[in-house]
């Protein structure tokens, strides 16, 4: 994880975890491990959700000691609380400045026993950010002519350890699992991507457009995160859409933006890239201004540029060990199944539609 973390350099993709573009850039990593359980008053039966990822899901919060009490798996797990009437503890087995590879062998492979518990009923992951975001980091470095294949090596890691790691889920999780879910990446930083690299297009001879050219990567990840989620039994929680599309109908299609920039299930590659960079790419936003309506916004993004907001306190994750602890919810009922800040923190965006997908019932 590398420290410190700077405001003015802004990643190409989330999940990203702290390999920021702060000069120097350090590609390091730390372990953020946390489980918190939701204490909910009169109930015995307890409930696990496990999370698998990088400092995303870790609620890295610019400390190497502390994360956020409430990331989006925690949030998650309050909402399953009150649906389940159960206690429900959120597992969270995180590196922070992890690429997908180590993601899959250090914390899902190495630390399979957390989803093998028979009180597990949520498996969910995320991976790649930091992938892309080495690549973006080495992309913005180049003088001369372009090289592109730092993208596409990102890509292919992406989608290699993607499909293992729903194969290895599959096999090893607990059989009572209610269901598995992936988590897809936003992509913070997106107006100051809108720059011309230093280096050339070997063909034009021209600079080209940062963000035209790593909008498509980032698009093609979360595309596949997605489709094998599709093909594979997992559920896919689409913050790309969630994040970087607006709460209303901006364009006038008469579709809320958030939602017409969603992954189709069945769609081609092909499809959805055209539609995600080109028929629609006028209606992404930067999620550090979140539109939840025409007239008002929140941010999604911290100071970093980088990570989710999140809203309450802290707790012990990194350099000085981890937290296992319990609390009451902040909330114990739902209306219309959405707390009262769902849509103003990005942690507490994420965490909602993480329990989109939660089961009915524990049992």
């Amino acid at each position: 994880m590398p420290v410190p973390v700077c405001k003015t350099a802004r990643p190409l993709l989330a999940g990203l975890a702290l390999a920021l573009l702060c000069a120097p850039v350090v590609a390091s990593t730390l372990n953020q491990n946390v489980s918190w359980t939701i204490d909910r008053s009169g109930t015995t039966a307890k409930y696990r959700v496990v999370a698998y990822g990088d400092s995303i899901y870790a609620g890295y919060n610019g400390s190497t000691t502390s994360a956020a009490k409430y990331s989006a798996p925690t949030v998650d797990a309050e909402y399953l609380s009150a649906l389940w009437n159960a206690d429900v503890e959120s597992v969270r087995r995180t590196k922070s400045g992890a690429v997908a590879s180590d993601v899959y062998n250090n914390k899902i492979v190495a630390e399979r026993s957390y989803m093998q518990a028979s009180s597990t009923r949520v498996v969910t992951f995320e991976m790649c950010g930091n992938d892309g975001l080495q690549a973006r980091s080495s992309f913005k470095s180049q003088t001369g002519t372009c090289n592109y294949s730092v993208l596409a090596t990102a890509e292919a890691n992406c989608k290699t350890y993607v499909a293992k790691a729903m194969d290895y889920i599959n096999t090893n999780a607990y059989a009572g699992t209610k269901v598995k879910i992936i988590a897809n990446l936003h992509y913070p930083g997106y107006n100051a991507d809108n720059v011309l690299s230093s280096c050339t297009d070997a063909s034009t001879g021209a600079r080209v457009n940062m963000r035209d050219k790593f909008l498509p990567a980032i698009t093609r990840m979360n595309y596949w995160m997605c489709e094998y989620a599709r093909q594979k039994g997992f559920k896919c929680v689409d913050n790309f859409a969630e994040y970087m599309g607006s709460d209303y109908d901006s364009n006038g299609d008469g579709k809320v933006d958030s939602q017409a920039l969603k992954y189709v299930a069945g769609e081609t590659e092909a499809s959805y890239v055209a539609r995600i960079t080109g028929t629609l790419k006028g209606t992404l936003r930067d999620a550090n201004t979140h539109f939840i309506s025409a007239s008002s916004s929140a941010d999604y993004i911290q100071s970093d540029d980088t990570h989710p907001t999140y809203n309450g306190s802290t707790v012990k994750a990194g350099l000085f060990g981890g937290t296992t602890g319990s609390g009451a919810p902040r909330y114990t009922s739902f209306g219309g199944g959405k707390n009262p800040i769902w849509n103003l923190y990005g942690h507490e965006r994420m965490g909602w539609l993480l329990s989109l997908y939660g089961p009915t019932s524990a049992l």
